[in-house]
């Protein structure tokens, strides 16, 4: 039932112009020369006036290719939309449309470290997710051309967590889910979206999060445990080598699973 809301909300917003957002930041673009590819890069901030809230992102994409395929990017705590470039240009290069969002924002309240984890950050992945379905149905209305049936989502961290919860309570969003070191929101126990996790070599997942060697096999869900620490997934301080890694093996699961 929750998927058939979604896909409501998604029409209304498109059909309508998106009405909800009354103001957008004139978009700021720049391009990136990486390994012989131009990758463009345009920045810009949606303003979502139903919740008060802006939100700013980046749209990765190439111009020796025609993106058919959108990946929405989300950023680990205090990540902003530039963070985690060498993931979206690589993503970029290969031929996708990349949107990655800014979700904490000055002023925010900081997320909870103590007490009940997931009950006291539920609200903030809640706020992450509507923000996540804002910005799929101002992109729809940008980028028809776009294959809305596919839609791959890939987050780090808290991050990570949004795109969990949304594989958990909207199933029917994203074909394709890809965590980096998510360690809040369980694993969905279904088959339906597909499931990627690489895991970091020092933070462990809370009790539960993670399906069991039996789950994983029955649901096809893949798991890969690679030599980064948690911090470092976010590309600051990776060594090129990690960051080639973790790059192939994100590209090598989406594209077995076109």
């Amino acid at each position: 039932m929750k998927h058939k809301l979604l896909s409501t909300l998604l029409a209304v917003l498109v059909f309508a112009g998106c009405s909800t957002s009354k103001h957008q930041a004139k978009p700021i673009k720049f391009d990136t020369y990486i390994n012989g590819i131009i990758t463009r890069i345009d920045t810009m901030t949606f303003t979502d006036s139903s919740r008060g809230r802006d939100i700013p992102i980046a749209i990765y994409y190439t111009a020796h290719t025609s993106p058919k395929k959108l990946v929405i990017l989300n950023p680990g705590y205090g990540g902003t939309k530039t963070d985690y470039g060498y993931i979206a240009v690589n993503l970029a290069n290969n031929g996708y449309m990349v949107v990655t969002i800014q979700h904490d924002l000055p002023g925010d309240t900081p997320i909870p470290t103590t007490g009940n984890i997931y009950e006291l950050r539920k609200p903030f992945w809640d706020t992450g997710v509507k923000s996540i379905f804002f910005v799929a149905a101002k992109i729809k209305a940008m980028y028809p051309q776009l294959d809305y049936k596919y839609i791959a989502l890939i987050g780090h961290s808290n991050g990570g967590d949004m795109a969990m919860l949304i594989a958990n309570e909207y199933p029917g969003f994203a074909k394709i889910v890809i965590t980096l070191d998510n360690r809040r929101v369980p694993f969905p126990r279904a088959s339906k979206p597909k499931i990627f996790s690489i895991r970091s070599s020092d933070q462990p997942a809370d009790l539960g999060v993670l399906p069991s060697t039996e789950e994983q096999e029955k649901y096809h869900i893949k798991i890969v445990k690679v030599n980064a620490t948690h911090n470092n997934m976010g590309g600051m301080d990776e060594t090129d080598a990690q960051k080639t890694e973790i790059n192939s093996l994100i590209i090598n699961y989406l594209n077995s699973n076109n």
